[in-house]
C-alpha cells in the first residue's frame, strides 16, 4: 500500500518543482542516492528549482521523505527550513553537512537518521520500489520559529496551518 504524507493536510495552491538532477516518475541518479545507507551512492542533494508559488509567501521549507520506508510513519530524509522568498533554487549538493549551498538564515533539521544533512535513497533491500517525494512548501511566515533539533515530524506538524502552497517532484529507488 502506498500513501503520501501530504494528503491529509489542509489544502494548499499548487505551483511547480523541477530539477536538472530528477525527472517526475524516474529512478533516482547515483549521486541521489545513499552512501550513509550502503546504497552504493554519494548523499548528494539534487538540484531544485521552484515558480508560481502564491503571493504573499514569505519563506520555504524543502523535505525528502520515503512513505514506503518499513515504518510506520515513512522516513525523513532532509528538512531545510527559512528558506527566503527571494530564493527560488538550491543548488546541487546544498544539503552536505555543512549546507554550504544553502541561503543565509537557512538550515536544516537533523533527518530521521539524526544527521542535519540530505541522505539520498536507501531502501532496504528487498523491499521493493520506494518513492522519494521532494517538496517545496511556500509560508506565510517569514520564518519557521523551532528548534534547530527538531525532528521533520515536528516541523510538519508545526506548519499543519500556515503553508500557501506545495510543489512535488517524486523519483523511486529499488535495490
Amino acid at each position: 500500500m502506498t500513501w503520501n504524507p501530504y494528503e491529509n493536510l489542509p489544502a494548499a495552491a499548487s505551483f511547480s518543482l523541477t530539477s536538472s538532477d530528477l525527472r517526475e516518475g524516474e529512478k533516482l541518479a547515483i549521486p541521489q542516492v545513499s552512501g550513509v545507507f550502503g546504497a552504493g551512492g554519494e548523499d548528494v542533494s539534487p538540484q531544485l528549482s521552484w515558480s508560481g508559488f502564491p503571493p504573499g509567501t514569505q519563506s520555504f521549507v524543502v523535505t525528502m521523505c520515503d512513505p514506503e520506508a518499513p515504518t510506520v510513519t515513512g522516513f525523513w530524509h532532509w528538512a531545510v527550513v527559512n528558506i527566503p522568498a527571494n530564493v527560488t533554487e538550491l543548488p546541487a549538493g546544498a544539503g552536505d553537512e555543512s549546507g554550504s549551498g544553502l541561503p543565509p538564515g537557512a538550515f536544516q533539521l537533523p533527518n530521521d537518521a539524526r544527521m542535519k544533512r540530505y541522505v539520498g535513497a536507501g531502501p532496504p533491500e528487498g523491499t521493493g520500489k520506494h518513492r522519494y517525494i521532494f517538496a517545496v512548501l511556500a509560508l506565510a511566515a517569514e520564518k519557521v520559529e523551532i528548534d534547530p533539533e527538531a525532528t521533520p515530524a515536528l516541523l510538519m506538524f508545526n506548519l499543519f496551518n500556515g503553508t500557501l502552497g506545495r510543489a512535488f517532484l517524486e523519483g523511486w529507488y529499488e535495490r
